[in-house]
């Protein structure tokens, strides 16, 4: 092999390692988005904390979500009456009663489950069906008073 081809092979190598070295530097340059998860990796850890901390509400709302399936905790709307939180196992629901009856304000499927139908009111009576692989979950509520209360369908 003559000094040629060593000088030629050289020349090769810089530039690939050139070239790898101002690849890498600009998606670091770009961000994380590329490469891999934003904010980096978490450690399980990290992971369990978080899901065990809860989930700070926006500003301007009120409204929680409660543990049990058809239960739910109340708290005061700045909209209206009594806004409460429900949950079943497809997912979850927050109501609130005004001048025009009972409203959906938000609702969320559980994992594994979607939205099958919304009636969202304003009305005497609101509904959302979660649907599942194997089963299908109802929530009704109504206005009692001036509280938002799952009922059972009719």
């Amino acid at each position: 092999m003559g000094r040629r081809s060593i000088l030629v092979a050289a020349g090769w190598v810089a530039t690939v390692a050139v070239a790898t070295l101002i690849g890498l530097g600009a998606i670091r340059l770009v961000g994380e988005s590329l490469t891999g998860t934003p904010g980096g990796v978490r450690s399980e850890a990290e992971i369990e904390r978080a899901l065990a901390s809860p989930e700070p509400v926006p500003t301007g709302t009120t409204g929680t979500a409660s543990v049990g399936p058809g239960t739910a905790s109340p708290t005061p709307s700045a909209s209206s009456g009594v806004r409460r939180g429900f949950a079943t196992e497809g997912g979850t629901a927050v109501a609130e009663c005004g001048a025009g009856g009972v409203r959906l304000v938000s609702w969320a499927p559980a994992q594994g489950y979607r939205v099958r139908d919304v009636d969202r009111g304003p009305d005497d009576d609101v509904e959302v069906k979660f649907r599942g692989p194997t089963r299908e979950y109802e929530l009704k509520v109504r206005c009692i008073g001036s509280e938002p209360v799952a009922v059972a369908d009719d």
